[in-house]
């Protein structure tokens, strides 16, 4: 996910738009759409520790996989950023989501697109096995639409892991927090949210 999703973007900075925004946001939507039907079925297809977290909370994932879990998504998040920044050397933001106007306006944009994201991959998705036929279609999209008309904002990371290897290598950290307190928060409340629908 991270080498096609970073990587359309870096390759965007390196070649001054030819990617353009839209084709970042129809990358991110695509790779994690294929994702899902391509592991889902093996793993849950979980690219996103605050995912990992929320399902946990929802209890539809056990809590034994967990830290195996986050460490996966860490360790293929790194080895992808890695490589982009071996092809890639002249990037200077690897990919890195920053904001665009100030934090806060990024922060809540961040709360609110994976509030509306987790709330989808509940209705859709199964947790720790995803088998729904329309599940990948579903959160692609949501992915590919929010990053559309968000990203040039805030990013629209939705995934504390996603933001925080490109941030490491390419030394871009003073706003990371903003990518590891917004999804977290945004998801964990969609869970609550979705419990009141039941």
């Amino acid at each position: 996910m991270m080498f096609c999703g970073t990587g359309a973007m870096i390759i965007d900075e390196t070649t001054n738009g030819t990617v353009t925004h839209v084709g970042v946001a129809i990358t991110w939507g695509l790779v994690v759409m294929s994702l899902i039907y391509a592991l889902g079925e093996t793993s849950g297809a979980h690219f996103n520790p605050a995912v990992t977290i929320a399902f946990t909370l929802n209890k539809n994932f056990p809590i034994r996989e967990v830290l195996p879990y986050l460490a996966s998504q860490f360790i293929g998040a790194i080895t992808a950023t890695s490589l982009l920044k071996y092809l890639f050397p002249t990037s200077v933001f690897l990919g890195a989501t920053l904001p665009r106007n100030d934090a806060m306006q990024s922060f809540i944009l961040e709360i609110v697109l994976s509030f509306l994201l987790m709330l989808v991959i509940l209705k859709v998705a199964k947790g720790s096995k995803e088998q729904g036929l329309f599940a990948g279609i579903a959160i692609g999209s949501v992915v590919l639409l929010e990053a559309m008309f968000a990203g040039p904002i805030c990013g629209a990371s939705m995934n504390p892991v996603r933001s925080l290897t490109p941030a490491l290598l390419s030394g871009n950290l003073s706003t990371l927090w903003i990518y590891f307190a917004g999804p977290t928060s945004g998801m964990l409340a969609a869970v609550g949210f979705n419990k009141l629908l039941q």
